[in-house]
């Protein structure tokens, strides 16, 4: 069953261990990139050099628009035979901003508040980066519908590191 994950850089190894997935999205600061995992293909290995800000003033490398249309490129050559992997620092931001975009593209338009509500539910710890749902909904040409449907997942758990999240592909 295709499926996405997202993990904090903590709980990397274990799940590139026990998952054995064939694309990996690293979403870090650029002074906290890190080099593509022993063993893994450097051609499946989406780095992202970008702050979790939810607004560009002021910050050195701000989530822009040309970060998602570089995410959902690679994400749409991802085939679904093995898991897709997103992390960040702590698994709650930025990936989970990235997790939500490759699943709307994935499963359509029109159901942004149902992917946002199964997200809350696998993730009660999820607050999807601002900024990087705002590039998405723009890029996806949503019309405002992914940042509706970050409200209606209402406030995260509060907690400083996510953990490993599987987000199928159906059976939301």
């Amino acid at each position: 069953m295709p499926r996405l994950l997202v993990c904090p850089l903590s709980g990397l190894g274990d799940a590139l261990e026990s998952h054995r997935p064939s694309h990996l999205v690293t979403l870090l600061s650029p002074q906290h990139m890190i080099a593509t995992p022993p063993g893994f293909d450097p051609a499946r290995h989406l780095r992202l050099g970008v702050q979790d800000v939810s607004e560009p003033e002021g910050a050195d490398n701000p989530p822009g628009r040309p970060d998602i249309d570089r995410l959902l490129t690679f994400a749409r050559g991802w085939d679904g035979q093995a898991p897709f992997l997103i992390h960040c620092w702590a698994g709650i931001s930025r990936s989970m901003a990235s997790a939500f975009t490759v699943l709307c593209d994935r499963l359509g338009h029109g159901r942004e508040i149902e992917i946002a509500l199964a997200m809350r539910r696998r993730a009660p710890h999820a607050s999807p980066n601002r900024l990087l749902v705002r590039h998405a909904d723009e890029a996806l040409a949503r019309e405002g519908r992914m940042m509706t449907a970050l409200t209606a997942m209402g406030p995260p758990q509060m907690m400083t590191e996510g953990v490993i999240t599987a987000f199928p592909l159906v059976d939301l």
